[in-house]
């Protein structure tokens, strides 16, 4: 289990993380963990609530757990907890420290950062539109990788460069 590489598809809302996460899966015959956060809150009949972020950090890490056990040399994950500790402090102005506490002890393999070179698609779940507010987390984002310590690489354009991109930086790992 510990040869499996961990990549992590990150980056702002409707970047196309989840497309980039299913064909690199495909592609590489493995597992993808989808972003737990989408089914969690499509299933609530509430709003949402800061506690609900710590409920969506330990379903995220449980998924990615399962899915390690059926994963064939690569591990995709369409997100991981950096992203639930820049929505809550961009949300609540704060993150739990859990959350902070499980990022420093989880480590991955590469970090492929989504543009925001792709249009906005309008989703009940999503949560800034507006061209800044998608470069503001653009950026947040970035910094983030950059900081990681962790290889990682810039997805831009359409869904086949995209897709190239990844693939040339996945293997960039062997």
């Amino acid at each position: 289990m510990n040869s499996i590489k961990k990549i992590v598809v990150i980056g702002p809302e409707s970047t196309g993380k989840s497309t980039l996460s299913q064909s690199l899966a495909v592609q590489l015959q493995t597992v993808w963990v989808p972003e737990y956060a989408r089914a969690y809150l499509e299933n609530l009949d509430r709003a949402y609530t800061e506690a609900d972020l710590l409920e969506i950090a330990k379903g995220q890490i449980a998924t990615e757990e399962t899915a390690m056990q059926q994963a064939n040399q690569y591990l995709i994950c369409d997100t991981d907890l950096y992203v639930i500790k820049v929505w809550s402090e961009a949300k609540y102005g704060r993150c739990h420290p859990w959350i902070l506490e499980q990022i420093a002890q989880r480590k991955y393999d590469l970090y492929l950062l989504t543009y925001i070179d792709v249009p906005w698609t309008d989703d009940p779940l999503r949560e800034h539109p507006l061209p800044e507010e998608r470069a503001y987390f653009y950026n947040t984002y970035r910094d983030i990788v950059m900081q990681s310590g962790s290889p990682w690489a810039d997805i831009r354009g359409d869904e086949n460069e995209r897709l190239k991109l990844a693939t040339n930086a996945i293997q960039k790992l062997l």
